[in-house]
């Protein structure tokens, strides 16, 4: 199974190999252009003889002349970076993967899934036949009458101008590979209730508490859904009998939890849920579940008061979690900061209370009334 360690630059890339001239370019370019009405398409080339983006006499040439090693480029609408030496591989991560997707045109040598275009010569099947190819998912080839005999290398072959069967094959192949990993439920409880005066966890809006009620309701969409907690609150949750993802951060808030599950199963998308959200309901986490886009680094509810993203009922996507640790390194532990930083993929909530935190003891009265109310509602 392709998992996150499998990569080498984004969790869905996909090299484009052959010899000079068999078309790597061209099909890579009408794919991008098909792809990204789509998805957000990223391209590396890898194995360029020589380039250079400054032109003489430009500031920027000036300044790497004059002995800058680095040299960042930008205007409002994009950027560019240009420094000495070889790509930093984390960093080379950290950028391509704000992308949905990557498409690397090279790479042949190395085990990432790659589709292989065979050239006019057959050069390049020496290098199949003689399994010097890792990993090739697809074969494309230049003549539309030879599909069935290079189907004997046991992979899908396309001819190159079927570019909106191919772009179906790569959309096909990255959601087969999310949809093998498991996604996971956290319910949230590490808070310390000061304003409550007591653990939010433990209070009984519904038949159970809090904890248990909401890890219910995820145990419907998740493989498996876990508890998170602060060190000291091990024994009275571990009762309860769902498993425990302990703190390994402290007084960062939520983040805590996130990065704590996020390091024991790092190829795990997780449903993060907190526990101070008693008028949640299925119909809410239904359609966080069905329509998330895992290609984004997390989908989210934008609140209905607020319009700001709701960063405790979402979904956060395995490729978050580098970008989490690279803000909790500078200081930077807000999720809700996160979203609005990032690709995400955002959900409009039908109910506009499903969202709301309660906090004090007066809001935890009134929403236990409310709730009351609708329960005598319902019976017949």
């Amino acid at each position: 199974m392709h998992t996150i360690e499998d990569y080498r630059f984004h969790p869905c890339e996909l090299a484009f190999c052959g010899l000079s001239g068999s078309g790597k370019t061209t099909l890579i370019t009408r794919l991008m252009a098909m792809l990204s009405r789509r998805h957000l398409v990223g391209y590396f080339k890898h194995g360029c003889h020589h380039f250079d983006i400054d032109r003489k006499g430009k500031d920027s040439d000036s300044a790497r002349r004059a002995g800058a090693r680095c040299v960042m480029i930008s205007d409002p609408e994009k950027h560019a970076l240009v420094a000495d030496g070889k790509p930093d591989d984390l960093w080379a991560r950290l950028t391509l993967q704000n992308m949905d997707m990557l498409l690397i045109e090279g790479l042949k040598e190395l085990p990432v899934q790659k589709i292989v275009l065979i050239d006019h010569k057959e050069e390049i099947t020496a290098l199949l036949r003689a399994g010097k190819l890792a990993s090739v998912r697809a074969l494309v080839i230049p003549e539309a009458n030879r599909v069935k005999e290079y189907s004997s290398f046991g992979v899908p072959v396309f001819h190159r101008d079927s570019v909106e069967e191919i772009a179906g094959f790569i959309e096909q192949l990255f959601h087969r590979q999310i949809a093998a990993r498991p996604l996971f439920g956290l319910v949230l409880t590490g808070g310390e209730s000061r304003r409550m005066g007591t653990d939010k966890a433990l209070i009984r809006y519904h038949e159970t508490n809090q904890l248990v009620h909401t890890a219910t309701m995820l145990l419907s969409h998740c493989n498996q859904v876990f508890i998170s907690c602060r060190p000291e609150q091990q024994h009275t949750y571990k009762r309860f009998g769902f498993p425990l993802i302990v703190d390994r951060y402290r007084d960062i808030g939520p983040l805590a939890g996130v990065l704590s599950a996020q390091q024991l199963y790092p190829a795990s998308s997780w449903m993060v849920v907190s526990c101070d959200l008693p008028q949640l309901d299925p119909q809410t986490l239904q359609k966080l579940a069905s329509e998330r886009k895992p290609l984004c680094h997390a989908t989210a509810f934008r609140h209905p008061r607020s319009a700001q993203p709701e960063p405790l009922c979402a979904v956060y996507e395995p490729k978050s979690h580098s970008r989490l640790l690279l803000n909790h390194s500078v200081g930077s532990n807000s999720l809700k900061a996160f979203l609005q930083q990032h690709h995400v993929h955002y959900l409009s909530v039908e109910n506009p209370e499903a969202l709301d935190n309660i906090n004090e003891p007066d809001e935890r009265e009134a929403t236990c009334l409310r709730l009351a109310q609708t329960r005598e509602g319902k019976r017949p």
